[in-house]
């Protein structure tokens, strides 16, 4: 029988052991890889929702007047720069009254206020001086019931004085700051879903414009503006992430119904052209749409 010091002897010699195989073990682990510092969102990429199609980010120099580069909507300006290939605009056939009465319904003006935005820029499009005072006026009108007039302001003194001298690119790039001050107050105020309501009704308004001034004046090679099911699947998973007060809306429900139709009818990505029957039906779906956000602006 062996004394109690050799027991313990061996007991110690034994965890001594043990915990030596544990090093070694250790050792031979490689050590975990540290993971890769987070990479920052590019514009128009938040976190969980839809990504903005590249062609449509407004000019970065812009955003970074107003320092909202890290939130951004499609610009408008690029939705109508998609436009410039579809030949002359007529005016007449595409104008739609403008008043300066307000719906009562927040989601309503903001919408509206897109819509207005894009009828500067068919203003523009069709050099019609005269027609600029009231969308400059009504967008004033608009902008103070969302809470940014005073930006609005400097704006529209400068829409009427580039129209009234026929200066259209500085009007181009007065309607884009517009859009982009709008959204910056939007961002300070914490509203940015309001933001995304005015790009929005800026593209119903421009892709109603855009579908008419095709089916009015056909030819295949211009129906390739309108395939853009990436632009309606953004704005579609945009709506669905708006805050859920807001996607209880009745006129949201309805444009996000009427988007899902839309999809369809572009021909999917891979189509080159529609024919002439395809772009009607698309112009009086697109119609549908913006009336949605026009028909209140009139009441």
């Amino acid at each position: 029988m062996h004394s109690p010091g050799i027991l313990r002897a061996r007991t110690a010699l034994a965890v001594l052991v043990g915990l030596f195989v544990h090093l070694a073990a250790l050792a031979q682990t490689p050590a975990p890889v540290a993971p890769p510092p987070p990479v920052p969102p590019k514009p128009g990429v938040e976190p969980g929702k839809a990504q903005i199609p590249e062609d449509l980010l407004g000019d970065e120099h812009v955003r970074e007047e107003f320092g909202v580069n890290e939130f951004t909507t499609p610009s408008i300006r690029k939705l109508f720069e998609m436009l410039d290939g579809l030949g002359k605009l007529s005016y007449d056939a595409l104008k739609r009254p403008i008043t300066r009465k307000t719906p009562s319904d927040r989601i309503l003006v903001s919408l509206g206020l897109g819509s207005l935005i894009a009828d500067g820029f068919l203003i523009v499009q069709c050099e019609k001086v005269e027609a600029m005072e009231d969308v400059g006026r009504a967008l004033i009108k608009y902008a103070k019931v969302l809470g940014t007039g005073q930006r609005m302001n400097r704006h529209t003194q400068s829409l009427f004085e580039h129209s009234i001298e026929g200066k259209w690119d500085q009007l181009r790039n007065e309607l884009a700051l517009t859009q982009a001050d709008v959204e910056a107050e939007m961002v300070q105020l914490r509203d940015v879903d309001i933001a995304h309501l005015v790009s929005l009704g800026g593209w119903l308004r421009a892709f109603e414009i855009a579908t008419r001034s095709v089916a009015d004046h056909y030819a295949p090679e211009k129906t390739r503006r309108l395939i853009r099911p990436d632009i309606a699947e953004y704005y579609s998973a945009s709506l669905g992430s708006l805050n859920p007060a807001l996607q209880a809306s009745a006129s949201l429900r309805q444009i996000q119904a009427g988007l899902t139709e839309l999809i369809p009818l572009m021909g999917g990505t891979e189509a080159r052209d529609l024919t002439e029957e395809q772009v009607i039906k698309l112009a009086d779906r697109a119609a549908g749409l913006s009336r949605i956000v026009t028909e209140p602006m009139k009441e």
